[in-house]
Order: structure tokens, then C-alpha cells, then sequence
């Protein structure tokens, strides 16, 4: 069973280099993002508002049911409803509402006894589960961030969160799609930011995929295309499965067109 502490410091480190960005008197919380319709605000007022969700899962799972119903009836826009919402507020106040929010989720996965699921939209997970998820997502959103301001960071042993996360939702992906997930397990062969390599699956897998980490983060989040990138896919399943991989919950992303990057 994973141990969600060193998860949670790499959550608030990550975190933290997104705080560090946004709170720079220099920059304009009104700029668009690759994100249709969304703000530097909306994707901080997404962060707080995720946040806040995974708070109740956390700390009050009887009323997450009541939730999902919530964002049953609100559609496909609930999401982007709640986000624009949040983005209304003043900037010092998400700001704080922001960091107010994650040092509680924290604190709360922390104290989640180990092998207890948490409820979500999806599948439940534990507190581990549930720290790398926000993980992948801050990093997600924090991308769309780096890309409006046209600032480049640099990639950390962090991303091997999200490269996890990745490679766990294949199945997930295909099912979004209406596919019927492949029965073999594929090969992932990452080279990691320090030169190492990260592997999932068999090595006599016919099915692979290989390249850089970042380059399989940054498709698995949806936010470069594959053929913007240096993947390289061998066998038909695992081509399939680049163009639709998706590591966050909901319904299938738009994703990002070919050439459709900063």
C-alpha cells in the first residue's frame, strides 16, 4: 500500500512552483490559457474548487454521493461552471481561498487511515490515489499556466506521478471511447529527467510505447498531441491509445490539435 506522505510533498512542491508564478505582481490573471474560455483565474479557481471536493471525500465521504448527483444534473459544463465562477472572485481571495484549500486537503489525506478508499467521480481511491491525482492535475493545470505566460520550467522527478497515473488509466481511456480496453499489458520505456529510464509493463510486451517523460505527461494530460512530440508507439493498440489517453476523470477531453502549441 502506498504511503501518501512523500506523495504530499511533492504535491505541495508542486504546488508551491505554481503558487510562486501566479502570485508575481507582473502577471495578469485575466490572460487566456490554451484552455478555451479559460483565464490564468479559471485555472486557479479550478485548483481551489477540485480541492474543496476532494476535501468532502476526505473528510465527510457520506456527503460525496450527494455531490456526484450535483454534477450529474449539472452536465457537461458543471466543470467549466464552477471554474468561471471561482474566477469571479478578487485575485487575493482565490489566491488565499486557493491555498487555504490545499493545506486542509493535506492535512486530511494525511490523517486518512491506510486502506480506506476515498469516493470520487470516478473509481474510489485511496489517500494515495487521491495525492497523486491532485498532483497530476495541479502539474496539468500549472502547464496551461507556463504555456499562456510563455514560460518554460523545467521537468522534475515529479512528473513520474503523472507518468504513473498515465499508464494506470489505459483501460480507463479506451472505455471513455467506447473501446474495448486491449487484453495484453503494454510496455512503457520513459527516459526520466535525469537520464534514467522508467518502465511499466512486461519488456517482452509487444504493445510499447517509449520517449521522453515529459513528452508522455504532457499527451496523457492532453495537453500536446501526440504528433507534437518525440513518443514513438509500436503496435496498433498502443498508437490507439496515445490519441485518446486521458489520466483525469470526466468525459473525454478535446485535447489538443497537431501544431497546437506554444
Amino acid at each position: 500500500m502506498a504511503d501518501a506522505g512523500p506523495i504530499l510533498a511533492d504535491l505541495a512542491a508542486e504546488s508551491g512552483e505554481l503558487d510562486a508564478l501566479v502570485a508575481r505582481p507582473d502577471v495578469d490573471w485575466s490572460t487566456p490559457t490554451p484552455a478555451q474560455g479559460w483565464t490564468i483565474a479559471h485555472q486557479i479557481a479550478h485548483l481551489a474548487w477540485t480541492d474543496a471536493k476532494a476535501l468532502i471525500a476526505a473528510r465527510t465521504p457520506d456527503d460525496f454521493p450527494a455531490e456526484r448527483r450535483r454534477a450529474a444534473d449539472g452536465g457537461p459544463g458543471y466543470v467549466d461552471d464552477a471554474a468561471r465562477d471561482g474566477a469571479r472572485a478578487p485575485r487575493a481571495e482565490l489566491l488565499a481561498t486557493w491555498r487555504r484549500g490545499r493545506a486542509d486537503l493535506a492535512a486530511a489525506l494525511a490523517e486518512v487511515p491506510e486502506g480506506r478508499r476515498l469516493p470520487w467521480y470516478g473509481p474510489p481511491m485511496t489517500a494515495a490515489s487521491m495525492a497523486t491525482a491532485r498532483l497530476m492535475e495541479t502539474w496539468a493545470h500549472a502547464q496551461d499556466v507556463y504555456d499562456a505566460l510563455g514560460v518554460r520550467r523545467a521537468p522534475t522527478a515529479r512528473i513520474r506521478h503523472v507518468a504513473h497515473i498515465g499508464v494506470r488509466t489505459r483501460d480507463f481511456a479506451f472505455g471513455l471511447h467506447g473501446l474495448q480496453a486491449p487484453d495484453e499489458q503494454f510496455r512503457v520505456e520513459l527516459t526520466a529527467p535525469d537520464g534514467g529510464i522508467w518502465t511499466w509493463g512486461p519488456p517482452d510486451a509487444r504493445q510499447r510505447v517509449t520517449g521522453d517523460a515529459l513528452d508522455f505527461c504532457l499527451v496523457v494530460t492532453q495537453r500536446r498531441h501526440p504528433a507534437d512530440t518525440g513518443l514513438t508507439a509500436v503496435g496498433a493498440d498502443a498508437e490507439r491509445w496515445l490519441h485518446i489517453a486521458q489520466a483525469f476523470a470526466g468525459p473525454p477531453g478535446a485535447g489538443r490539435k497537431p501544431g497546437e502549441r506554444p
